[in-house]
């Protein structure tokens, strides 16, 4: 704690405590950072771009929606099962090799995810696509930090932009090449992948692997921590109201691909702008637990009122949420790097693990009770599932202090696998 306070001071060009420094360097990057800054932006479009397609994929496929929901469980999955390994495969080979690793492995699953013959296919395709996701976004923060100029946090506010713009323009471009066919946005991420894929081979240089070796445990192990563990819980529980809504409420919609890529654009806005802009003040002034709190309150009335009400009254509903999920996503995240002792990049790979499992669950779920019992019925479950996460955060309040973002060194050491949920 000492050193990094120590460090941060005699680096005060690129401290928090002078955003003029930051204004003026952020945007006056290496072309490498912006590299890895425009593949970025691409990554975290993969995480909506499919919302708008959804219902056309399950008509041009003949599949049902618990079989179309499995498109996001078998990514999240694979996602969540790989935050064990990404650490340990990073500093074996070294982070340059893993962010082109990953970022081929998009473009490769991305290319057949487009040409896929029936949902089955897809599904397995989309596996591999978070398979490559994992290993470039787990990775991407960490280069950045090392070679964007400004410091950490310039590299933070970068990495954050590539964030906001990505998570808001994938339900767009989804939904424009999705009006010409499904498969549009399945080869248009593949090409623009292909594109960062290049810049970064050409551009970013060999960038140094960490002094010791990580192991697939040590993630596993960090949730002994029992501040870090009961974040890691509450999380699962959210996400699972989270990808309630991302992933199903597009068939209660059901409406064109270029309106849906309209409503999650609006949607993704919201998500950005409060993740970045209101979160962090809400957390200065109020605490971490008081807001998170009403945060998910707010998610589950908003789940609850797409339960009841029209079609229009849950597009009103989904766009609405984005903002109260922004506040989620960053207090929570922030936090769980903060709870623990642990190394910051091994704490983030554990929470990241078990918050996925919700991820996971939650499309496949919502499909079959939909099929099986009614097609509100996910709603109210995504509701359950929110207020869980609120008694998860009463019972474990006492472990929850943590450290103070200052004193942990929150901006002097990012996570390297934090943003996935975004």
């Amino acid at each position: 704690m000492t050193t990094q306070k120590t460090q941060g001071a005699s680096e005060s060009e690129g401290s928090p405590e002078h955003p003029e420094q930051i204004k003026t360097s952020v945007w006056r990057q290496p072309r490498s950072v912006w590299a890895v800054a425009f593949a970025c932006v691409v990554a975290f479009m993969g995480i909506g771009l499919v919302d708008p397609i959804l219902p056309a994929i399950a008509r041009g496929l003949h599949a049902g929606p618990g079989q179309v929901e499995l498109l996001f469980t078998s990514y999240f999955a694979v996602t969540g099962a790989m935050m064990l390994l990404t650490g340990a495969i990073s500093s074996r080979i070294g982070p340059r090799r893993t962010l082109m690793t990953g970022l081929l492995a998009v473009v490769v699953f991305a290319a057949l995810s487009g040409t896929s013959s029936s949902v089955g296919e897809l599904v397995a395709f989309r596996a591999g696509w978070g398979f490559g996701n994992s290993l470039f976004i787990a990775t991407a923060l960490a280069v950045m930090v090392g070679a964007a100029t400004g410091g950490v946090p310039g590299a933070i506010i970068l990495y954050e932009s590539a964030l906001g713009l990505g998570i808001s323009a994938g339900p767009l471009v989804g939904g424009i090449l999705g009006g010409i066919s499904w498969r549009g946005p399945f080869f248009g991420t593949a090409t623009l992948m292909a594109v960062g894929f290049v810049l970064i081979a050409t551009l970013l240089r060999d960038v140094p692997r960490p002094r010791v070796a990580s192991s697939p445990l040590d993630p596993l192990r960090a949730l002994r921590h029992k501040g870090l563990r009961m974040i890691a819980i509450m999380a699962l529980f959210y996400n699972f109201a989270f990808f309630t809504v991302l992933a199903y409420s597009p068939f209660v919609i059901n409406a064109s691909a270029h309106l849906l890529g309209v409503v999650y654009f609006f949607w993704g806005v919201l998500l950005a702008v409060t993740s970045v802009f209101v979160a962090p003040r809400l957390e200065v002034r109020f605490g971490f637990v008081g807001p998170l709190q009403v945060a998910l309150l707010l998610l589950a009335a908003a789940e609850l009122v797409m339960a009841f009400t029209s079609k229009a009254g849950v597009v009103a509903a989904v766009i609405a949420s984005g903002a109260v999920l922004g506040i989620c996503n960053t207090l929570v995240t922030q936090n769980a790097m903060t709870v623990s002792p642990v190394e910051r990049s091994v704490a983030s790979a554990g929470y990241n693990f078990v918050r996925w499992i919700g991820g996971a669950l939650a499309p496949a779920v919502a499909g079959r009770l939909a099929v099986s019992v009614g097609p509100r019925v996910p709603f109210f479950v995504g509701t359950v599932a929110a207020l869980m996460g609120i008694a998860v955060l009463v019972v474990g309040r006492r472990h929850l202090r943590g450290l103070p973002a200052e004193e942990a060194g929150f901006l002097s050491e990012p996570a390297a696998s934090d943003a996935v949920g975004a």
